[in-house]
């Protein structure tokens, strides 16, 4: 259940928003009658959620929650407020409030409102796993899933301000989770988020796609077109591969940052840009304005709170907290009960490389759910794109070796013939046809792979096992194949 911290000194007031959430069965909640009681609960117990009136005794609504946030930034704050406070209450939002509800407060609007407020901060826990780095005033914040507080440090931040943002990163590393969660948290949550990708957009089509077009502006042009920046006033455009974009629209949307105007193709008008801009990149910028195919000035607009997303072979230590995440997620939409992941399919995801970051690994994950029979994500559930590459690993380096069998007979490796096991039964032995199977399958993998020094794919190769069934095998009876590896000097 979620936590609900309700603060006003109104009891009346107290006992309505309590018992509207209360009805819900989804929410815990509790009651304090002013802001220094609300700060000293909160600092005693999480909360995810704490509802605040900006009129209140000892300490103010909208001093508690500058130190409540200061204390934990995770927690939604909302306000309640009376008309007459309205502006106190839209500069609460500023200072990091979700919103405010004006007295008297409905039940309905109280819920909704309440439910968009989490809607929101869970994007926040989802830009956890894209691990954000900003860079400000010289100092770093490195946001993973073992630092949350400085992730939501970081988004909070740029929530409450509306400078335009630059996110860089490799394809693949959350750039457009965290625009899409800065913008559900900053004051122009109410208006539209656009995306645009630039690097889809013809060249000749750029301006009318950003600005729109009247009708008989160019050839073709047999309407009056809306374009992004109007289509998307009072909120927020992302320009995702702002690297991609042509010099003459660079010129452009520089124009509009700085004058915060624009004029559509063909038209004699000029209209106002009250759009936030957030940008994003895998190229390198810096590069680019040295060989001049990216404008320095734009650069340095765009530029002004930057945002570095690792990749994830950078960050092998979340793994283990991202796949359990998505493991979560996957369980909600495939309707399943997976629990958690096996130690082997663990050490396999761990020594990939991750080409394509965070949404290479959810889809590696969710291939793993389609195929997997257990309550546990095992070895052979894997994509054979990251076991194919895990082998790889095994075998990088190895020679195929001549070995002897019991005879003393030399053969090639390619060639080579495993040496048959005798199956003996005395008296006592249990007579069940499929327990002894087991067992011979069980000595039969173990002597392969002392054979051909635990590499699996040399293994599967002579054995004449399909690796699928190899890593089936291992995992099913527990071996380890690391325990027959040959020791290194």
């Amino acid at each position: 259940m979620l936590k609900v911290l309700v603060v006003d000194d109104d009891q009346g007031l107290r006992l309505t928003v309590s018992t509207t959430l209360r009805n819900t069965t989804r929410f815990e909640v509790d009651e304090a009658f002013d802001g220094v009681k609300a700060l000293e609960m909160v600092k005693e117990k999480n909360y995810d959620v704490v509802i605040l009136d900006v009129d209140m005794p000892r300490m103010n609504g909208l001093e508690a929650l500058k130190q409540i946030k200061e204390h934990d930034p995770r927690i939604v704050a909302l306000m309640v407020t009376a008309f007459a406070n309205i502006d106190d209450a839209v500069n609460a939002v500023k200072q990091g409030a979700y919103n405010y509800i004006s007295k008297p407060v409905k039940s309905e609007d109280l819920l909704s409102m309440v439910e968009k407020a989490l809607e929101a901060n869970a994007m926040i826990s989802n830009v956890a796993g894209s691990s954000p780095v900003l860079i400000e005033q010289g100092r770093k914040f490195v946001g993973n899933n073992a630092e949350m507080q400085k992730v939501f440090n970081i988004i909070h931040k740029l929530s409450r301000v509306d400078t335009a943002v630059l996110i860089r990163g490799e394809s693949g590393t959350g750039k457009e989770l965290v625009a899409k969660a800065i913008h559900f948290n900053s004051a122009r949550k109410d208006q539209k988020f656009v995306a645009i990708n630039c690097s889809a957009i013809p060249e000749n089509l750029f301006e009318s796609e950003l600005f729109g077009h009247e009708k008989g502006s160019f050839t073709g042009a047999d309407y009056r077109k809306l374009g992004k920046f109007q289509y998307a006033e009072g909120g927020t455009i992302f320009l995702d591969e702002i690297g991609d974009m042509p010099p003459l629209m660079q010129a452009k949307l520089l124009r509009v940052l700085q004058e915060k105007k624009f004029t559509p193709v063909g038209s004699n008008r000029e209209l106002g840009a009250n759009v936030r801009v957030i940008a994003a990149t895998n190229r390198d910028l810096e590069k680019m304005i040295q060989d001049g195919s990216f404008r320095e000035d734009l650069f340095y607009r765009l530029n002004v709170i930057p945002i570095f997303l690792p990749p994830l072979r950078d960050r092998k230590p979340d793994l283990q907290s991202l796949v359990h995440t998505f493991i979560n997620k996957f369980n909600k939409t495939h309707d399943k009960r997976i629990t958690g992941i096996t130690p082997e399919a663990m050490n396999c995801l761990l020594k990939y490389e991750w080409p394509g970051n965070i949404r290479e690994l959810e889809n590696v994950i969710e291939h793993a759910f389609v195929l997997e029979e257990t309550n546990r994500i095992t070895l052979p559930s894997l994509s054979e794109k990251v076991l194919g590459d895990l082998a790889l690993k095994e075998d990088s380096g190895a020679v195929i070796e001549t070995f002897s069998d019991n005879t003393g007979a030399q053969e090639d490796g390619h060639d080579a013939s495993l040496p048959s096991l005798t199956l003996s039964l005395n008296s006592s032995a249990e007579l069940d046809f499929n327990r002894q199977k087991e067992l011979f399958e069980k000595d039969f993998i173990i002597m392969a792979l002392q054979r051909f020094k635990g590499r699996i794919n040399q293994t599967a190769l002579h054995a004449n096992i399909p690796k699928k069934t190899l890593l089936r095998k291992i995992e099913k009876y527990g071996i380890n194949p690391r325990e027959y590896c040959e020791p290194r000097a």
